[in-house]
C-alpha cells in the first residue's frame, strides 16, 4: 500500500509594480510546471493603498495640498507537492527581478 503525502508551500509575492509582479508569478508557474508537481494555484490578494497628503507650502496656503499614494499589490502562490521533488532547488532557481518581495513558508 502506497502512503501520499502531500506537503504545501505558500509563497507571498509583494510589489510596488504589478506587471512586474505578474511576470514573476507566471516565471514560478512555468519553472515548477517543469516539475511535474500536483497542484499550483496563484492566488490575488487585495492590493493595500496608502495616501499621503502634504502642504504644498510649508508656509502660507494651508489649504493648497498634494496626495500621493503608494500601491502594494500581492499574490499568493500555493504549492502542492511530494516530497520526493526538491522544491526548494527549483524556486531558489526562479531568479526574480529586484522590487519583489517574496516570503516562503511550509505547511
Amino acid at each position: 500500500m502506497e502512503i501520499k503525502t502531500n506537503a504545501k508551500i505558500r509563497v507571498r509575492l509583494e510589489s510596488f509594480n504589478h506587471e512586474l509582479l505578474v511576470s514573476s508569478c507566471q516565471k514560478i508557474v512555468d519553472i515548477l510546471q517543469n516539475a511535474s508537481l500536483n497542484s499550483i494555484g496563484v492566488i490575488p490578494l487585495p492590493t493595500s493603498k496608502r495616501i499621503y497628503c502634504v502642504l504644498r507650502s510649508p508656509h502660507v496656503d494651508k489649504d493648497s495640498r498634494e496626495h500621493f499614494e503608494i500601491r502594494v499589490h500581492k499574490r499568493v502562490l500555493e504549492i502542492f507537492y511530494d516530497s520526493e521533488v526538491p522544491i526548494f532547488n527549483l524556486l531558489s532557481e526562479a531568479d526574480l527581478p529586484p522590487g519583489i518581495f517574496y516570503r516562503i513558508c511550509l505547511f
